[in-house]
């Protein structure tokens, strides 16, 4: 009794819920980060990573013979991975098949399977080394470059993670199953992925178009990496699932097998199969349309054979004389794996976590990798050159006194005594001391004494280069640039997958009614387009119609006309330029506050809307001109717009206390008309402004007082007149003689007189006399009124009343109905 109640005091209560759940949670784990998914970093999981290293300590290198795979399996097992020798293997031989894997790590000699799904013979019979590519897996490793842990008994560390110098994981892609998750990575090809790593190094480097050190877009990976390439070749159709997969990291492509038709004696035809979609195999395939054709699924099919060879893969299908060749190998598509899915899920180990990981991710997580490997790399370089030129420096010193050295040694009892001796006499280290010690006699030569000077400059020299590249990223990536450069051109080869188009890949704008838009933007930042339709004109001094609710403190503070199909592009007040279709801005109701801008663009912070340009045409010679609040202007190629990505890019430089006011499009031979808020203006020619760089800060306009800052600008053409209002409701229009031309940077002219009555200037623009006008008030309110109705009068005076204002409520924005969209909307009104 006594011992049944001292075992009793051993049992521990475990809730089973709770033990289930942790030990499962474990289970799934170690799944996840120790089986089946790849690291980020160097594209392998555990097993592969095992398999290579272990064949390098074997030294099974590409120049070297094959061994055994049975002894390369038994050494991994032995050493790195105890969970089985088929599941190793397994692994090996996968890594050798060129129908499995883009470019294989392994250089297998023996049957190792084909793509009619015939296993490898077994490890005693076949024979590997590691292929050529491998190499660049593991260079440097023996420089410290990655972190070590140890083996599952602790007796050995084996490495972390590879050096792995090029992409593998987009290049080889992976598949693994894990526990409540799945990974599948297509393969690509080694010229593209490396094209790719190489403009992301451009654009941190500043090494672009723009001269703009930035980050790199998915975008911009998209040109160049243009999808997987797969090991058996066939076609892609469709680019969705592509876009879909590199910029979400999940997607779907359709896979089709290359097929020709050709025409036969006696009008038969035959249909040749020369590629197949990846992971497809063969022998089933063939034998799903042999089992179609027997149960008449598909008919018309007289023979069905098998020609591949080692120089290529031909499956022939003998057809009929009555039958339309295309319809059966349509059929074929349909009901075959000659057409297949692939679904791409990109999910890897970043961290020891899985991550779902768009293209621009991958990339950037391989480059981290890469700067962590050369980093590591030139520091172990450079303590091994200072070690050894602090041996060659002490060698240098004793050359020069060889005889002191040789009596010391002489007259001591022992070695330490010598040494201790020589450390004291000459001044040297104890490193150097036991240098000189271990000397010999060979060195004392003329020639030896060269070589080593020789030695000792090539030291520094190496000393110095390593510095510079540990003290300088740019020097970093110029070296990661250069090392995977030279991998591609040694390794690169042709795409073997062909892109073509897809009912899928329609373009958007296909399915649009083109229309002219009204496009408003408040002061805080709300953004919607509206029917041009939508306003009915009115008189003169109406009280006009709502146009947006907008909430306390807020107003519409950007307006135009364009066509749905138009480019936008939005300026802030920042200097930077961001640009979308004018369909992708959400259309709202009149009365709608519209959509906040910073769900459609992706803005910084405390960056916001200034100025919003449509790009409507494209035009030769033509340049934006842009207006900044303290005066200065730029202008710049239009075409220097033209690839803006999701980020934005800068379109100028400003001073820290300017902002960017408006951006207007000019030719060479317009003159340029710049107003101020207190009634200051200047014109002068578009000549006085020389074309400048994006990047660029411009040049002075005009000259500013104190209190004043400038409103905005307008490009005059033949027969139109200035147009300019106040805050308080009141404008005029002036004619262009009017304003007489002066040199850029000067004071100006008087243009508008400023009152109590009028306020400050709003607005200025330039019209004819048969187009309209749209102002808007700071509570929403827009009205639309003829030019005509507005008076003709000299610059000095306030003109007549535009718009009747309550108390308190001011004039915000004016804006000119273009010509184009005038006549669509007078058309609309008389229908």
């Amino acid at each position: 009794m006594d011992e049944f109640n001292e075992s009793y005091d051993k049992i521990i209560s475990v809730d089973i819920e709770q033990e289930m759940k942790k030990s499962y949670i474990d289970y799934a784990m170690s799944v996840i980060v120790s089986r089946a998914l790849p690291d980020v970093r160097d594209g392998l999981k555990p097993v592969h990573r095992r398999i290579l290293y272990a064949m390098d300590e074997l030294n099974l290198g590409p120049d070297k013979q094959y061994r055994k795979s049975a002894r390369i399996v038994g050494d991994t097992m032995g050493k790195y991975h105890p969970h089985g020798d088929s599941s190793i293997y397994d692994a090996m031989v996968r890594m050798a098949q060129d129908f499995s894997i883009r470019y294989p790590l392994v250089d297998g000699h023996g049957n190792f399977g084909n793509i009619d799904g015939d296993s490898a013979a077994a490890m005693r019979y076949t024979e590997a080394r590691m292929s050529k590519i491998t190499m660049s897996m593991l260079a440097d490793i023996e420089k410290e470059t990655v972190d070590y842990r140890p083996n599952f008994d602790e007796s050995l560390k084996e490495p972390v993670v590879l050096p792995a110098r090029f992409p593998n994981l987009l290049v080889n892609g992976s598949s693994g199953i894990a526990v409540g998750m799945a990974t599948n990575i297509p393969p690509h090809n080694l010229s593209e992925v490396v094209d790719g790593v190489v403009k992301m190094i451009n654009n941190y480097m500043g090494l672009n178009e723009e001269n703009e050190v930035r980050e790199t877009e998915v975008e911009e990976l998209m040109e160049i990496i243009k999808g997987p390439d797969f090991p058996t070749g066939a076609t892609i159709q469709g680019r969705y699932g592509i876009d879909q997969a590199y910029r979400t990291g999940k997607g779907k492509v359709k896979v089709k097998a290359t097929a020709e038709i050709e025409e036969m004696h006696g009008g038969k035809s035959r249909i040749l199969i020369t590629e197949i979609p990846y992971m497809v195999n063969k022998a089933k395939l063939i034998e799903k349309i042999a089992e179609l054709v027997k149960i008449k699924k598909i008919d018309g099919i007289t023979d069905l054979r098998d020609e591949s060879d080692r120089n290529g893969m031909t499956i022939v299908i003998e057809l009929r004389r009555d039958v339309n060749p295309s319809v059966i190998l349509n059929q074929l598509y349909k009901y075959t794996q000659l057409q297949d899915t692939f679904s791409i899920n990109m999910l890897a180990l970043v961290n020891d976590k899985p991550k779902v990981l768009n293209l621009k991710q991958m990339l950037e997580e391989y480059l981290k990798h890469q700067k962590n490997v050369v980093t590591r790399r030139t520091q172990y370089d450079l303590k091994k050159a200072e070690d050894r030129a602090h041996i060659v420096e002490g060698l240098r010193k004793a050359l020069d006194k060889i005889d002191l050295i040789t009596q010391l040694i002489r007259s001591s009892k022992t070695v330490q005594e010598a040494k201790e001796r020589i450390m004291e006499e000459i001044v040297l280290t104890e490193i150097q001391a036991q240098a000189i010690v271990d000397m010999r006699l060979r060195a004392l030569t003329g020639l030896e004494r060269e070589k080593l000077e020789q030695e000792y400059e090539d030291l520094l020299g190496k000393i110095a280069y390593y510095k510079e590249i540990l003290g300088n990223e740019y020097r970093l990536y110029e070296v990661i640039k250069e090392e995977i450069e030279e991998i591609r051109n040694k390794y690169a080869d042709a795409r073997r997958t062909d892109i073509t188009a897809s009912d899928d890949d329609f373009d958007i704008e296909d399915l649009i009614d083109e229309e002219q838009v009204i496009v408003t933007m408040t002061h805080l930042g709300y953004i919607k387009r509206i029917p041009l339709d939508t306003y009915k004109q009115q008189n003169r001094g109406g009280k006009g119609i709502i146009g947006v609710n907008t909430i306390e403190n807020d107003f519409i503070e950007q307006l135009f006309v364009t066509s749905n199909l138009d480019e936008i592009m939005f300026f802030t007040n920042k200097g930077k330029a961001y640009k979308i279709k004018a369909y992708r801005i959400p259309e709202a109701g009149r009365t709608a506050r519209g959509m906040a801008i910073i769900n459609l663009l992706q803005l910084d912070k405390d960056e916001k809307i200034s100025a919003v340009f449509p790009v409507q045409k494209k035009q030769d010679n033509v340049f934006l001109t842009m207006i900044t609040k303290k005066g200065q202007i730029k202008k710049t190629d239009l075409d220097a717009f033209k690839n803006i990505r999701k980020g934005g890019i800068i379109a100028l430089t400003l001073a820290e206390d300017d902002e960017l006011m408006g951006v207007y499009e000019t030719t060479p031979e317009n003159t340029i008309l710049v107003c101020t808020k207190q009634g200051k203006g200047i014109m002068f020619e578009g000549t006085d402004v020389r074309p400048m760089g994006r990047t660029a800060r411009g040049v002075r306009a005009i000259n500013l007082a104190e209190d004043d800052e400038v409103i905005g600008a307008t490009v005059p053409k033949d027969g139109e007149q200035i147009l300019v209002a106040s805050e308080n409701g009141l404008g005029k229009r002036t004619k262009v003689e009017e304003f007489r031309a002066q040199k850029r940077g000067g004071k100006g002219l008087k243009v508008y007189n400023i009152t109590d009555k009028s306020g400050c200037v709003v607005g200025i623009t330039s019209v004819k006399e048969d187009e309209e006008l749209l102002l808007i008030n700071s509570l929403g309110v827009i009205i639309r009124i003829n030019v005509s109705q507005i008076s003709s009068v000299g610059r000095y005076a306030q003109g007549v009343k535009l718009i009747n204002l309550d108390e308190g409520v001011q004039v915000v924005c004016l804006t000119k109905i273009k010509e184009e969209a005038l006549k669509e909307i007078n058309k609309e009104d008389e229908e």
